[in-house]
Parts: structure tokens; sequence; C-alpha cells
């Protein structure tokens, strides 16, 4: 498997992760504190996060075929961009868990 199906999937792993994380804050704000402006923070942010988070099952999944992973993990990872913070604490541990069978995309040289 290349480095860079794994580099795409931790980067979007983050991004869902911060906009899950920021949606959960303003949440908070529009409906335990009352804060005027939160709606509309949340309602920005909730879209970008749908958004983003289809792309985040994408390259996913991407990754799980390509590892190869039974079912019920696949889920486990698919399911971690919608509880705040767990997407940081999978690619994590999805992360280390390749890093061995992760090979580098080097040009090949030719020997003349």
């Amino acid at each position: 498997m290349k480095r860079s199906v794994l580099t795409r999937y931790r980067v979007m792993a983050y991004v869902t992760g911060v906009l899950l994380v920021a949606l959960t804050i303003g949440m908070i704000g529009k409906y335990a504190l009352k804060m005027d402006g939160a709606a509309d923070f949340t309602q920005v942010v909730s879209i970008a996060h749908g958004w983003l988070y289809v792309v985040y099952l994408i390259f996913a999944f991407d990754l799980g075929s390509k590892a190869k992973w039974p079912v019920k993990k696949q889920l486990w990872v698919l399911l971690a961009g919608t509880i705040p913070t767990a997407a940081f604490f999978v690619e994590r541990r999805i992360s280390r868990e390749l890093a061995a069978s992760v090979e580098d995309a080097a040009p090949a040289v030719a020997k003349a």
C-alpha cells in the first residue's frame, strides 16, 4: 500500500475531528449557553463537516479495502468521524498499525 493512501486518510481524520469538536462546542454554545451568533456558526460548521465527512468515508474505505480489514474494523474506523475526538484516537492507532506495511513511492532508478 502506498503512503499517500494513509496520508490522505490521516488528513481527513484530523479535519473531520476538528470540525466535529468545533460543532460540538458550537452546539453547547447554541443550546446550553444561549449564545448569540452560535446558530450561524453551527450551521456553517455542520455543513462543512457533513460534506468533508463524506470525503473521510471515501478515504477511510479506500484505506480499509487496501489494508484488507475485516468488516467490523472497517465500520469502527468509518464511525470514528461521528464521535467527537474519536477520530484522533482511531487515526493514531491505525497509523501505528499500518506504519510497517506502508511503502514509500520512491522513483525507480535505472542503472547504467
